[in-house]
């Protein structure tokens, strides 16, 4: 029973991650293609996070509760900094593209992450091993299926009802659809950098959701600054009972404090690499509510560059496996043979 809680509650949180995840993106393209401005919807959902978590915060790390240094809370903000922007371009790629070129792009994070990795001296790049080749070659193969998906968006091989399109070419016409795959793939950049940045701070203070508070309070500081130069509109501001408010109250409870925390959960029980194996499962998502919900229609180009991409992400993962496996068989293999002679004498 023990073992099986290990990994089902997990596997289950995970679905529910990367289900909030891509739900999100829809009720928020939905609701910017109504009229509600990409700003606003990042300042109102990351306030309303901050109040939901200040209690929480309060009540779950009431003791023993880390100290908060100014050198800590320097590391929330820049890492607030970095969520902010992520968020901007996220929801901004989403609404110049779709869903399913959001959720596709996002299988970037795991490349980009082991590029910035070896970068930082975090992970090692052995091209004589197998494992070091196939994630250095899945990383290039992510960021080539991302271009395939930018820039060929092909014909319509599913749409719904209310879709009429008859694009069919190579580098599409559509300047919108290429600056948000742009955005997109800056997100992807932004968030590995992200989890870099979150691991390092874990280490130096474990309060999961204090991080979380400080993050969404810092996001609400930056992008309010943001939205008074970038929206100028009084009217950008009003809230109607529509789905713009729908989208904000969505985003903020669902898409931040549930899906965060939640995640953040997962990887504590079950390491990053699990819980970074369920992001092809968001393109499924993506595909199936996108047509359903929300009219997209699936291109070929996204349904080839999302295969390509998720190859790509494959290759990143076996190499880790592989990496790890090589590690503990190097660890058994420097057991002294004295503990072999120990146990014979006893």
């Amino acid at each position: 029973m023990g073992v099986m809680g290990t990994v089902s509650l997990p596997f289950l949180g995970m679905v529910i991650v990367v289900f909030t995840q891509v739900t999100n993106m829809i009720v928020s393209k939905m609701a910017m293609s109504n009229g509600l401005s990409s700003f606003v919807l990042v300042l109102y959902s990351n306030a309303i996070s901050a109040v939901i978590l200040l209690p929480l915060s309060l009540l779950f790390h009431r003791s023993p509760r880390p100290p908060l240094t100014f050198s800590i809370l320097c590391r929330f903000f820049l890492l607030a900094l970095i969520g902010c922007f992520a968020q901007i371009f996220g929801y901004a790629g989403v609404q110049y593209s779709s869903p399913t070129l959001g959720s596709a792009m996002l299988n970037l994070v795991p490349a980009f992450t082991f590029i910035l990795a070896v970068i930082c001296r975090m992970e090692k790049l052995e091209l004589k091993k197998s494992s070091s080749l196939a994630k250095s070659v899945g990383a290039l193969v992510s960021v080539a299926g991302a271009f395939v998906v930018t820039f060929y968006k092909g014909p319509p091989i599913m749409f719904s009802s209310s879709f009429s399109d008859s694009s069919n070419q190579i580098f599409s016409s559509q300047s919108h659809w290429v600056l948000g795959g742009f955005l997109l793939a800056d997100e992807s950049l932004l968030a590995s950098m992200w989890y870099i940045l979150q691991a390092t701070i874990l280490k130096k203070h474990p309060a999961v959701l204090t991080i979380t508070f400080f993050y969404c309070f810092f996001i609400s500081i930056i992008s309010l600054a943001i939205s008074l130069v970038a929206e100028r509109d009084p009217s950008a501001w009003r809230l109607k009972l529509d789905v713009g408010l729908l989208a904000v109250l969505y985003s903020a409870i669902v898409g931040n404090v549930i899906r965060i925390s939640m995640c953040t959960w997962c990887v504590r029980r079950a390491g990053p690499l699990f819980c970074s194996m369920f992001k092809p499962l968001g393109i499924v998502f993506a595909f199936v509510m996108g047509v359903i919900f929300s009219g997209d229609a699936l291109h070929l180009g996204s349904l080839v560059g999302a295969i390509i991409i998720v190859t790509g992400f494959y290759a990143v993962m076996w190499g880790k496996a592989k990496e790890a496996e090589e590690g503990r068989l190097e660890c058994s293999r420097k057991v002294p043979l004295l503990q072999n002679q120990t146990d014979v004498s006893v």
